[in-house]
């Protein structure tokens, strides 16, 4: 860090490859950021386009930087960027059209001092923002809703997402997505339209979150009903997230190897009632497990712990039910698949990195898949 404090010493500006290049890409940017779903959205709002004639790219916080754009001189009409908190911290003057923040959890303690200091990392987004902008928000977390009272937010206009009936009223006056039933009624101009989610084929009931933002992002861009309804009623996720595997002798076996942080082993547990086999553990990134406890003691009825943070999951909810304290990944999935019994689920959803183990989320549930396919 010494070469930068004697660069800014200097009058060197520092910044941050995204924000560098953010600057040169000419066509409109949609920005997603949050704690949780931002490459299941950003994939929904490119096959939503893509279905509607409309080219779209996506970058940044994952396997393609922004740079790419540029240095492969990309042909898009619209670029979807991934946008993290870290990538957040450099930006000064980057200006997205749109703006989708899903959701707003305890996440990166390790390298934020605290939540506030996370949660001021993401508010950066909003640095910008002008009447032009349109911002996409879940109406359903509290952090989210409470970020867009901000002099900056109130700029632009702003999209809700909601799975409460109750606020539809609200939502379709101002413009938004509300989930009734088997419907998603959304507003994005004059007219309601109405998408029909019977035959979605992804778990959780976050997956009906990520459908409407990604909804009322790609509208704003040309995204036609028809090819959305074709993509919600086709479209079965992303793998590692709730990822169906295979039923071996009655027990089904899920890989939610994304799941590095509390939230999201929450979304995942949610989609299941009971008889559940948990697999936890990870890199250890001081992370306040207790918010699981209702969800294990109710859902859980064994829970394998593995890797760096598996002593500190097991003080906070290790004794709401059976628990297991293991070595090795491979023993944690095998001694997983020795207790199951007819009608369990075994679900990998470690609420954790992967780099006490593994080089990435993907290596860790590539390798559980392997470990599971082998059983017989």
């Amino acid at each position: 860090m010494k070469i930068f404090d004697y660069a800014r010493s200097q009058g060197a500006k520092i910044t941050g490859e995204f924000e560098f290049i953010a600057g040169f890409i000419k066509q409109p940017i949609i920005a997603l950021t949050g704690t949780n779903g931002k490459t299941t959205v950003a994939k929904l709002i490119e096959v939503f386009l893509g279905a509607s004639g409309v080219k779209a790219w996506i970058g940044g916080a994952n396997k393609s930087p922004l740079t790419d754009y540029l240095r492969f001189e990309v042909q898009a009409q619209v670029v979807i960027a991934e946008v993290s908190g870290f990538m957040l911290e450099h930006c000064e003057t980057f200006t997205p059209q749109n703006i989708v923040f899903t959701n707003l959890a305890e996440n990166h303690l390790d390298r934020y001092r605290s939540m506030e200091d996370y949660i001021n990392a993401k508010r950066r987004i909003f640095r910008n923002t002008n009447q032009a902008t349109t911002s996409v928000l879940n109406a359903d977390d509290s952090a989210v809703v409470e970020l867009a009272r901000d002099p900056a937010v109130q700029r632009g206009r702003i999209f809700y997402f909601s799975r409460k009936p109750a606020l539809e009223p609200q939502i379709m006056n101002i413009g938004g997505a509300v989930n009734i039933g088997d419907e998603i009624r959304v507003r994005t101009g004059p007219e309601i339209e109405t998408y029909n989610i019977k035959g979605v084929k992804m778990r959780g009931k976050h997956a009906i979150e990520n459908i409407m933002a990604a909804i009322l992002a790609s509208r704003e861009h040309g995204a036609k009903h028809d090819p959305i309804q074709g993509i919600i009623d086709t479209f079965r996720g992303l793998p590692h997230r709730i990822e169906y595997l295979r039923k071996v002798g009655g027990v089904q076996f899920f890989n939610d190897s994304k799941a590095t942080n509390v939230h999201a082993v929450m979304r995942a547990l949610d989609t299941f009632d009971e008889n559940v086999i948990l697999i936890m553990g990870g890199k250890e990134t001081n992370l306040n497990f207790e918010p699981l406890r209702n969800m294990v003691k109710r859902k859980v009825k064994t829970l394998i712990l593995v890797g760096e943070a598996k002593e500190r999951i097991n003080r906070d909810f290790g004794d709401f039910s059976e628990t297991f304290l293991i070595g090795t990944f491979e023993e944690a999935v095998l001694i997983a698949y020795q207790k199951s019994r007819i009608g369990d689920f075994v679900l990998l959803s470690p609420g954790c990195p992967s780099f006490d183990m593994f080089d990435s989320y993907e290596e860790r549930g590539d390798y559980f898949r392997e470990i599971v396919m082998k059983f017989n």
